[in-house]
């Protein structure tokens, strides 16, 4: 398989006209003595004057016509536009710091995969895997081996040749190191250079999640060679170059002038990607002109931009984050499935999307829209207060008797989501309390250690249904079946194969209910008038930003 990586157009070059007309009257007009004589005095006084008048006149027509037809070859009028050599993009999530071998968090990936690194291949707005360093390659019959054919001449931004050493050495180092995703290539034997343009992988298991993963963190390229603070700064083969970064500020970046792509060289000259965790600030940063582009809006807070389409654009697209409450089943509350149901029953996720702004997708499952195995399942539990209430009834609780359990989630989303499942679980005889807690406490006491009754949190990251086939991840949901399952998708060698083990093994965790899936959260952008190129699709995990462009 070969594929571009994508052309860009070129703007044209326009040829300037260096012509230009004598004012000199004695070459451009010649006054004969008519025959006969000479002429009066006056009579050649008054000639000269309307000679003179005449080449004024004729000059003039001649330099405004002129004017007009540069003008109209040019593109250019007098209230033309200006383009940008700087555009201010604003975000919610900053990262903690630009280390992307040891640093977790989707904003890492975000921002520097496809601008500063490139991986051996990348990954498109609609969640495909696209050619990257690797402009084609091949995929052995058992799943077993992948060899990858580089582009040529390609470089690293200090000038460094990037070739297949490179690449071979960067997938080794990172299963050798344990960077983080490194478990992403478990399967991998070993990465080995053919040749200077050819990479291939050798695999102990099909694994037919790798040329995804390959797109992330695991298909990244380093320069073996080079030195700097992976913490503050970052070195890799993309379009941009890190000028500075402060995370609780904003991300600087330059063109590189180096690159080795044509077809994805940067339009914009400058990108300052600015972290507001505020959504009002953020809102008010794109009205007085400080950014020109804000993703991840709250839908609330659009209506204003939408009723002045003369100066913004606002868009809504699928991504893959997953708003997720999970239920502990180990808990002995949790552990009747009966519950598990009944809450899911219970809750009216129509009213909790509308109350968002009615723009995040209805989720009835753990595989969102954009990935393999999708199938819709809310039609498994539509909301029914009375099937709710029998389920509680037959697990021994009622309203008089009411089930306590706690909800422990991280106080970056707000208190509303949380209020509006205690009110409604308050009707099916479950009393709710909630638990506010910081994130930090949240990654420590849910995400590591596993401690909770309920949990609320958003699970941006694609293709990651193996959470459910990990019995020791936090979920603590353990069903050999859906392992089972899992485990012929991954060996499975073909797309249609691996997406019908993943439909099969997500429709029993539905109907199991370790879970509900409150709502598929769809990514609103909002762009000042005179911006193109912006990723409209999947821009919460991957964002490039080669094609922006800002015309003031």
């Amino acid at each position: 398989m070969s594929q571009n990586n994508g052309a860009h157009g070129k703007p044209g070059a326009t040829k300037q006209n260096n012509a230009s007309a004598s004012t000199d009257a004695a070459l451009n007009a010649r006054a004969k003595s008519p025959k006969g004589g000479k002429p009066k005095g006056w009579l050649i006084s008054l000639i000269a004057v309307l000679v003179v008048v005449a080449i004024v006149i004729g000059v003039t027509v001649f330099f405004n016509n002129k004017t007009a037809n540069d003008s109209s070859i040019a593109g250019e009028d007098s209230n033309a536009s200006k383009t940008s050599d700087t555009v201010t993009v604003g975000i919610k999530l900053a990262p903690v710091n630009l280390d992307i071998r040891h640093q977790s968090g989707s904003a890492l990936e975000q921002l520097l995969i496809g601008n500063v690194y490139e991986g051996i291949v990348s990954r498109d707005s609609n969640n495909k895997v696209q050619p990257g360093l690797a402009k084609s390659w091949e995929i052995s019959d058992d799943g077993l081996t992948y060899t990858f054919h580089l582009n040529e001449k390609m470089n690293f931004s200090n000038g460094d040749e990037l070739n297949a050493d490179d690449v071979a050495w960067s997938i080794n180092e990172l299963k050798a190191q344990k960077y983080y995703n490194y478990d992403q290539v478990k399967s991998l034997d070993k990465a080995e250079a053919v040749d200077a343009n050819t990479v291939k992988l050798t695999l102990t298991t099909p694994d037919s999640n790798l040329l995804w993963n390959l797109t992330g963190r695991a298909g990244l390229v380093f320069d073996k060679d080079a030195r700097y603070d992976a913490k503050t700064s970052a070195l890799g083969s993309g379009p941009y170059t890190v000028v500075s970064f402060d995370s609780s500020d904003k991300l600087v970046l330059k063109a590189n002038e180096k690159y080795w792509n044509a077809d994805r060289k940067a339009k914009t000259a400058n990108m300052i990607v600015r972290f507001l965790t505020d959504d009002n600030a953020a809102v008010n940063a794109l009205k007085g002109g400080d950014v020109q582009v804000l993703t991840s809006v709250p839908a609330t807070l659009t209506k204003q931009f939408q009723s002045d389409s003369a100066n913004y654009t606002v868009s809504t697209s699928d991504g893959s984050d997953k708003f997720v409450l999970a239920f502990n089943v180990t808990n002995p509350k949790l552990a009747d499935q009966r519950v598990r149901q009944a809450i899911r029953y219970g809750i009216d996720h129509d009213q909790i999307i509308a109350s968002r702004g009615g723009v995040d997708a209805p989720l009835g499952g753990p595989i969102p829209s954009v990935d393999p195995g999708y199938e819709d399942l809310t039609n498994l539990y539509p909301h029914s207060v009375d099937k709710a209430k029998a389920l509680m009834a037959e697990a021994g609780y009622t309203a008089d008797k009411p089930l306590q359990l706690t909800l422990t989630y991280a106080n970056v989303y707000g208190t509303e989501l949380g209020d509006q499942l205690k009110s409604q679980l308050s009707q099916i005889g479950i009393d709710l309390k909630i638990n506010y807690v910081e994130f930090s406490t949240w990654l420590q006491d849910v995400h590591t250690n596993g401690d909770y009754e309920l949990s609320l949190v958003d699970h941006a990251e694609s293709h990651d249904f193996y959470k459910w086939a990990t019995p020791t991840y936090y979920y603590h949901y353990d069903n050999k079946q859906v392992q089972d399952l899992y485990a012929k998708a991954l060996a499975a060698t073909s797309d249609d194969e691996a997406d019908g083990y993943l439909k099969q093994a997500a429709k029993i965790v539905s109907e199991d209910a370790p879970a509900d899936w409150l709502f598929g959260y769809r990514v609103t952008v909002v762009t000042a008038k005179g911006v193109d190129g912006f990723p409209q699709q999947l821009s919460q995990s991957v964002l490039p930003l080669y094609a922006v462009t800002y015309r003031q």
